[in-house]
């Protein structure tokens, strides 16, 4: 057992706290289930913080090195790129909302989801997916239907500012119209959340993994807003057919975070909270500094940004056939969506450009293990957090701080 290992399992003799500031570190984040014993390795399912051999690490990489050998057609790449609504919505037309858990880890990782001060429970809510209003099997039949025309699904903003629009509208020329619509809301005080004191923005929100979770948090926390949006229109509308989506609470739109030009429902500079879990990684390497751009202007002064994605040489990344490899480190899965897998070095890199601070920055190393059939699978994951500046000095400011002689 190395240094690191003997480190943290320390540690699990004392009490692990479940809260910790922003500027702190946890004493032993992500996960605090440490193999001191090789011999029990099969007892659980997943051991955290696992340190790689030398050889395992070389393995790994002549194994990417060997699927990574053949690449994805040029053509069938811009496909791919051009195309990549199509792909996601397909994928919650066919998974709906099974396919993904929900995840209750969240607030345990990332306790500045929540306002400071807020009281939660030890026990995470678990909202069910049961309960979907009557019309949700029908909230795919407007999703890439030929016989739909471009736009026919106009934005609309209800008696809360719950503004939509369809995936269309963004691809089509009324994609101006969208643009000045959510502009000029964005200037007014009469946008989606603008009552609320504590705002967050999940991007990439799916079918609603995290909403769910959070709105159960944040039930008991008056003036708290969530904003959510997704590529895909269908993930958007299984979340609003959802029983427990509120737009009082919640407002889930579409929206292309690639797109530079295209504005929020909602003004910069406003946001406590951006979590982008497991998103960034489906978008083209050549566009992800833009984006972090963008998400970066969202947060107020002190804002946070939360990041989890997937880490270099995981499992998922090891099992890639040859010919699914569009660009190094960035694949193609069978469904026609893509990943890309993340060093810590480059996210250090893509948060630091985007001028945030780096308050946590960690490779997430585990051993999942199936038990019955007696295999070890090595997964690895990066986190971070990143907090914008409270206070940016310029030229103009520094001279208002100098006494007139």
């Amino acid at each position: 057992m190395n240094a690191i290992q003997k480190l943290l399992a320390s540690h699990l003799k004392k009490r692990i706290p479940l809260r910790f500031q922003s500027n702190d570190r946890p004493t032993v984040p992500l996960g605090s289930r440490i193999l001191t014993d090789p011999a029990k390795v099969y007892e659980h399912n997943m051991w955290d913080h696992m340190e790689w051999s030398q050889e395992e690490e070389a393995k790994a990489k002549e194994k990417t090195n060997e699927n990574s050998s053949v690449r994805v057609k040029l053509e069938d790449q811009v496909k791919y790129e051009s195309q990549a609504s199509k792909y996601w919505n397909n994928f919650y037309k066919i998974h709906k909302n099974k396919f993904f858990k929900d995840r209750n880890w969240l607030l345990r990782e990332f306790p500045e989801i929540l306002p400071v001060g807020l009281q939660t429970k030890e026990e995470e809510g678990k909202m069910s997916w049961e309960h979907v209003k009557p019309n949700a099997t029908d909230s795919f039949s407007k999703i890439d239907c030929p016989a739909m025309p471009k736009g026919v699904e106009s934005c609309k903003n209800d008696s809360v500012g719950d503004f939509a629009c369809s995936q269309s509208e963004i691809r089509s020329g009324d994609s101006q119209h969208l643009k000045k619509k959510r502009g000029e809301a964005a200037k007014t005080n009469l946008f989606p959340g603008s009552h609320a004191t504590f705002k967050i923005l999940e991007v990439g929100c799916g079918a609603g993994n995290s909403v769910f979770p959070i709105l159960n948090a944040l039930k008991n926390a008056p003036g708290t807003f969530l904003y959510c949006c997704d590529f895909a229109s269908g993930a958007v509308e299984l979340i609003k057919a959802h029983s427990s989506y509120s737009p009082a609470q919640c407002s889930a739109f579409v929206h292309d975070v690639c797109d530079d030009g295209l504005s929020y429902p909602f003004p910069d500079g406003i946001l406590d909270v951006i979590l982008l879990v497991f998103v960034l990684s489906s978008i083209h390497p050549d566009r992800m500094q833009g984006v972090v751009n963008r998400l970066s202007k969202l947060l107020k002064p002190g804002g946070m940004l939360l990041f989890r994605d997937h880490g270099r040489y995981d499992l998922t990344q090891l099992r890639f056939k040859k010919g699914c490899c569009l660009s190094e480190n960035f694949y193609v899965r069978g469904d026609g969506t893509r990943a890309y897998f993340f060093t810590k070095g480059e996210v250090h890199n893509m948060f630091y450009q985007a001028g945030l601070d780096e308050k946590q920055n960690l490779v997430d190393r585990r051993l999942q293990v199936n038990r019955k059939e007696k295999v070890k699978m090595h997964r690895v994951w990066v986190q971070g957090k990143f907090q914008k500046p409270s206070h940016s000095f310029h030229n103009d400011d520094l001279d208002d701080l100098i006494p007139a002689v």
